[in-house]
Parts: structure tokens; sequence; C-alpha cells
């Protein structure tokens, strides 16, 4: 996963916010205790997300409790507490981002000390997890294959990516996964592979890399891509986001639902209009300054 899975903070509850700074945090100390302190730098929104999601649909209840870290060594804050739900979600943290440094060296665009700074954590990840690193072993060489291959197909580029999602929530779900959580895991992880596709579309076509986009659509500037294809793009992640809808109804919640809402419902679609525009990533904050 690429960063992209964002909430849209203008209509976030602050009960919400704080929620998911919990989770935040949570997660922070949840890699630590699985895969080590260096691994913590590694700490994603897309896991955040993740974890507000699956702690949810398990059932799985969050302990919010005053505590410090490292960053906030004198004042506490509230923080979920660790449980074996996101001390397995930082394993997946870590795997997903040692994969991505080794990615990036693949690509001959850095990532060598990135790699090397997970390693440790990566391999603590696959001795306490060996079924969940398996997974993302698996999507990695999947991908890998797609992409040497230069698919032309925007559905097939992002099988991969859409199937580990798919994967995860099975795995995680366990006898709760069912066929509408399996189709929002699979929806949400074919977008994240389109869009980072899409926002990486002009640095891929400069550097001749492998572009799901460049190869389906020919290498030509941004602006006459979407000018050319701007339509059938949109009308795909338009079906992404339907897809995503119908995943959400034919789910239970056991308790609130509006922070994960707020991600897919709003989120996704707010960074989509993002991306099509050819805008900058706008970061959103995670703590408020007092």
């Amino acid at each position: 996963m690429f960063g992209y899975v964002r909430y849209d903070l203008p209509n976030l509850y602050i009960k919400d916010f704080m929620l998911y700074k919990a989770l935040y945090c949570g997660l922070c100390k949840g890699i630590g205790a699985s895969c080590g302190q260096r691994a913590r730098l590694g700490l994603t929104y897309d896991v955040t997300f993740l974890s507000a999601l699956l702690h949810n649909m398990t059932g799985t209840d969050v302990k919010i409790v005053p505590q410090n870290c490292f960053e906030h060594a004198i004042r506490k804050r509230p923080i979920a507490a660790v449980d074996d739900l996101t001390k397995e979600l930082g394993a997946l943290n870590t795997a997903l981002a040692y994969q991505k440094a080794a990615d990036d060296v693949a690509d001959r665009t850095g990532g060598r000390v990135q790699r090397a700074w997970f390693k440790k954590g990566y391999r603590r990840a696959k001795k306490q997890y060996p079924a969940l690193v398996a997974l993302v072993e698996g999507y990695v060489a999947e991908q890998a294959a797609a992409e040497r291959a230069k698919e032309a197909s925007l559905d097939r580029a992002a099988e991969p990516t859409a199937q580990l999602l798919k994967k995860l929530s099975v795995h995680f779900l366990k006898e709760k996964s069912s066929a509408a959580s399996e189709e929002l895991f699979y929806a949400v992880g074919k977008w994240v592979y389109l869009i980072d596709a899409l926002d990486d579309y002009e640095k891929d076509v400069k550097k001749k890399r492998y572009n799901a986009f460049s190869a389906a659509y020919g290498a030509k500037p941004r602006a006459a891509l979407m000018q050319e294809n701007g339509e059938e793009i949109a009308f795909l992640f338009d079906t992404l986001f339907y897809a995503m809808r119908e995943g959400l109804a034919g789910i239970a919640f056991p308790f609130n639902r509006d922070l994960t809402d707020n991600v897919i419902l709003r989120g996704i679609p707010l960074e989509t209009a993002r991306v099509i525009k050819g805008e900058p990533r706008k970061e959103v904050p995670v703590t408020i300054k007092q």
C-alpha cells in the first residue's frame, strides 16, 4: 500500500479524529512490539485505516489509555492499547515497508538504506507471522511478473494488489469473512494500485519505467492522456467506488462506523479527484498542535 488511504478531515467528527489518532499511535507501538523499534518509522496511514476497519469488523474493542511514547515522552496522550490484532497489523506494515524499499532498489530509484533499515523487523515479522508474510511475498512476485510482462490491461495490472487485500481480509476476519467484505477489500486494493500508477504517470513516462496507464494508452504527456482518456479513467474509478459502497452495505459493523465510512466514502474519492487533476498531495494532520 502506498499512503493514499486518507480521511476527509473537514467532514470527520472530533470523536473519530481522536479515535484515528489513538489508533495511529497504537499501531506505532504495535509495530515496535512485533518488529522492533526501528520498524516504527515505516508507520503508514493505510495500515492505520486497516486497524480501524478490522477492529470494528472483528468486534475487537479498542481500549484507549493515556500513555507516553518516544515522541511524547513527557505528556501522556490517548493511545490505543496494543492487542494481538495491532501487533499482527504492525508486522504487515513492516513487511509492506520492506518490500516497498526492495522494489525501489529493483527499480533503481533508491531504497537501499530503507531496505537495510527494515530488514531486521521484516525477519521478525516473517518468524512470528509466516502465513501473513507469505501473502505479501506472493503478491510481490505476482506484481513483479505483471510489470515484467508490461501488462497493458489496467484490470490485470491491478489484480495482484486487489487479490492481496482480498486475501488479507480473509486472513484477518477468518469466520467473519464474507462475500461483501471480500468485495470491499478487493475494490480498495485495486484502487490503491491504480491511483498510485496514475499519480506516478509523468515520472514513470519520463524515466521510461513501466506504468499501467502508459502501457494501456501509450506513453504521452499527462494532459493528452487525460484529454483523450479522462472519461474512461474516471469511469473506472467510479466502478470501484460503487463496489466499495456495495461491499460496505453488506457488512454488519458491531461498533460505530463513522470513521471508516469517512475514509472510504469521502477520503478515497477526494484523493482520486486530486490525482486526476494532477494536484500535489496535501498532507493531512494526525495531531493538532496545542
